[in-house]
């Protein structure tokens, strides 16, 4: 039983690392919804061209959830944290590749 309390201590931090993370399946699907349109009405194209940039402004995964969470204030898209974070996998996943 002296081994549950260090095992609990191991193993919840680990959970919630991963609940952090996001759905990136999630993500892209509320991305196409809710940000090409404005993405490509500024960049052109698909709209990709915010991500793919030679001077983007996210430098780590931190920044990028950062700006996700700014992008769903300044549109009002409504997402919940969980939403945020399901974009932020997304995105990381699909352009950015930055290290959990």
């Amino acid at each position: 039983m002296r081994w549950l309390p260090l095992l609990l201590f191991v193993l919840l931090p680990a959970s919630a690392m991963a609940a952090a993370v996001g759905n990136p399946k999630i993500g892209q699907q509320l991305v196409e919804k809710s940000c090409i349109q404005c993405h490509a009405s500024m960049f052109g194209g698909d709209g990709s061209g915010v991500y793919t940039r030679p001077n983007r402004m996210v430098h780590n995964l931190k920044q990028l959830a950062a700006r996700v969470a700014l992008c769903n204030a300044n549109t009002s898209t409504g997402w919940f944290p969980e939403e945020e974070r399901d974009v932020t996998a997304f995105l990381n996943q699909q352009y950015y590749h930055f290290k959990q």
